[in-house]
């Protein structure tokens, strides 16, 4: 058996700091996909429920979050975008990426981040509404990454600061659909967040 002869002091020190630096950027990572669920059941049924929520791009009809907005297109076609300018002052580009009326669903998509709006990079989402029992579940579904995509985002772009976001503006306009629907001015909690 052939021994490999030890490494020169200098060699040795040059190959380790070369694995440390492999090994450090093995372990760093960018952000990982976050996700955020909401739901509540509204006393209506969901063809009534649709009639307020399935309409794209009146959104600010429903959640208080959400100032004014205005929209491109019928808000039932792929591609169809709304402009929403929230009460925070920030700005979301959305487009939309499956409209199915039959099914009570929509999907979209975030176009422009404003972390102003929300400290996201990104995101998707779809909003659903299904029968239960005499009335309805609306669940909101989404999908994002956080605000600073670097290895080491500052707090207010932090995973953490992405799902509170998103978590509050979900659970938000959950509760301002049930109030417009049920007739409610105060609105209640939506339902549990995942």
């Amino acid at each position: 058996m052939r021994r490999h002869p030890a490494l020169p002091p200098r060699r040795a020190a040059l190959v380790l700091l070369m694995v440390g630096a492999g090994l450090s950027s093995a372990l760093a990572h960018g952000p990982t996909p976050q996700k955020i669920e909401a739901d509540v059941t509204i006393a209506a049924p969901p063809d009534a429920v649709w009639a307020v929520a399935g309409r794209f791009g009146d959104v600010a009809a429903w959640n208080p979050l959400v100032a004014s907005g205005k929209s491109t297109g019928t808000g039932t076609k792929n591609g169809d975008t709304r402009t929403l300018t929230l009460k925070n002052g920030g700005i979301l580009h959305e487009s939309l990426d499956e409209y199915d009326a039959a099914q009570r669903s929509y999907s979209y998509r975030l176009d422009d981040p404003d972390l102003k709006a929300l400290p996201v990079s990104s995101y998707s989402a779809t909003l659903t509404v299904t029968p239960d029992g005499t009335g309805s579940k609306v669940a909101w579904f989404g999908r994002f990454y956080r605000g600073d995509t670097g290895n080491e985002p500052p707090e207010e772009l932090s995973d953490a600061a992405g799902r509170a976001a998103m978590k509050a503006y979900f659970e938000t306009g959950l509760a301002g659909l049930k109030a417009k629907v049920e007739g409610n001015g105060a609105g209640t909690k939506a339902g549990a967040v995942r």
